[in-house]
């Protein structure tokens, strides 16, 4: 099943401005037309790029906050760029950083930042593991990166402790298809679950999730 784009968006009970919505058109437009060439997704329908990917990425969004986001092995930008562009309208003190190891990846992550004039989003064209941001994150999001445990372990020297002038630490956000109960039960001791939410994604017959962690003590 798929959906339109302005339909998927009334039903996230998104009501962004049309040059919001004319900006999300155009990054679904400029990732089938890269994909052709650089393999940035296996879905080649455009129609499905929508509901699977733009709008998956979307129903995150009411659990973003303010700050500063980044978005782990973002392969095509998602859901970081979809979330870039959502934020200008409706979450200005946002800024989003998309880092994917892979160079044609990271290029085209650059392509759209450019063409879709996205101000409130940087790129990063390094390997998690070895990148070391000036600034630690508030939010590290990922959609299809690893399990939780990587997730988390991968990117933990990104992230803020509470004395980093974030009173809870950095969040982990970790977007999931069925609930990942066993990889809940095999996260670390210095990490733990905050709350679980159920996604609905307009277009989408599957089940969604977004696994929320802290580090231990937060």
């Amino acid at each position: 099943m798929s959906i339109p784009l302005e339909a998927g968006l009334d039903v996230l009970g998104m009501a962004l401005p049309c040059d919001a919505r004319a900006k999300l058109a155009a990054y679904v437009d400029l990732l089938a037309k890269w994909n052709a060439t650089f393999n940035l997704t296996a879905i080649r329908d455009r129609q499905q790029m929508v509901s699977h990917h733009l709008l998956d990425s979307l129903s995150v969004a009411k659990y973003i906050e303010p700050g500063t986001l980044l978005d782990v092995g973002s392969g095509g930008g998602l859901p970081g760029i979809p979330l870039a562009i959502w934020a200008e309208a409706a979450l200005p003190g946002l800024k989003v950083t998309v880092l994917d190891s892979n160079h044609k990846k990271a290029a085209f992550l650059r392509q759209a930042q450019i063409e879709l004039k996205l101000a409130n989003l940087a790129v990063c064209g390094e390997r998690v593991e070895a990148w070391k941001p000036d600034v630690p994150f508030g939010q590290i999001i990922s959609r299809a990166f690893s399990d939780l445990y990587e997730f988390f372990h991968l990117t933990r020297h990104m992230a803020a402790s509470a004395a980093q002038s974030l009173p809870l630490g950095t969040r982990w956000l970790a977007m999931k298809g069925v609930h990942p109960h066993e990889e809940i039960a095999h996260l670390p001791p210095e990490c733990r679950m905050e709350q679980v939410y159920k996604l609905k994604v307009p277009g989408l017959d599957a089940e969604r999730h977004l696994v929320v962690l802290r580090a231990a003590g937060a």
